[in-house]
């Protein structure tokens, strides 16, 4: 199987000199905190996504509205809305962004593939209060320049990482918010012990757990709140669904039926 990560960095490469053209400047935005939230949370921190397709699955929901979406998880309790960016590989829009930001007042995620400083600014210009950076797409220097720079700007730094190696060098560059990513990004395959393989590494280093993909039942959920994640990111099965109360009810009882977890 070909890496879909190398062909969406190559794509990045040619976007990044579109906006070095452009000339964009950082304007210093008041940002909401995600961690803050997740230092006074009691219950498992919902990051829920606005995503029209993926690489993996192709077309999940490419007619529901941003911001009845967005509106729609705040409504049921998300602690974030991340919002897919990437427009050739998962057919996202940073109008999107921008028209979350207006219409929610929790922290809103930019995901996308950083991996230059202008795409943080261009972030930033859209209204984004967290930025991801993903550890596979970066090496180590890299990864804690954009990790140092974002910060500066007052973002909020979802690190994301798959596997050990990448775990411990997300600990090391200082990241407090880690996001396990449950699918390979080479291979899509997903696996939800991915979270509880590495949730206890990261533990250790006091940084917030954030399990990412592929959860979907009440098991899964259970199952990364066991391993120690403080928040899920949840993406397909929102889009997916007719309407989004019902995985939010799901998580609720699960985190209750099993508090002492």
């Amino acid at each position: 199987m070909s890496n879909i990560l190398d062909k969406i960095l190559a794509e990045k490469e040619k976007e990044i000199e579109m906006l070095k053209s452009a000339a964009l400047r950082p304007i210093g935005s008041e940002k909401r905190s995600f961690l803050s939230h997740l230092q006074n949370a009691v219950e498992l921190a919902v990051i829920a996504e606005f995503k029209r397709a993926s690489p993996s699955r192709g077309d999940i929901n490419m007619h529901r509205d941003p911001v009845s979406q967005a509106l729609s998880y705040a409504q049921n309790g998300a602690a974030a809305v991340s919002v897919l960016t990437d427009q050739s590989f998962f057919k996202g829009d940073f109008k999107d962004l921008t028209l979350v930001k207006e219409a929610v007042k929790i922290p809103v995620l930019c995901k996308d593939f950083m991996i230059d400083e202008t795409q943080i600014i261009r972030a930033e210009h859209a209204g984004a209060d967290i930025i991801l950076l993903i550890a596979a797409a970066l090496n180590r220097k890299r990864l804690q320049e954009l990790h140092q720079f974002a910060q500066e700007l007052g973002f909020d730094v979802l690190v994301e990482v798959h596997n050990q190696a990448e775990a411990e060098s997300a600990i090391n560059i200082g990241a407090k918010l880690i996001g396990i990513n449950n699918r390979n990004l080479t291979t899509f395959h997903v696996d939800i012990a991915k979270t509880e393989e590495l949730a206890p590494i990261i533990k250790n280093s006091r940084a917030y757990v954030i399990s990412e993909s592929g959860l979907k039942t009440s098991e899964d959920i259970v199952r990364v709140k066991h391993a120690g994640a403080n928040g899920i990111l949840v993406g397909e099965a929102f889009m997916a669904a007719d309407g989004v109360s019902e995985m939010f009810d799901r998580i609720k009882r699960s985190g209750k039926e099993h508090s002492s977890v």
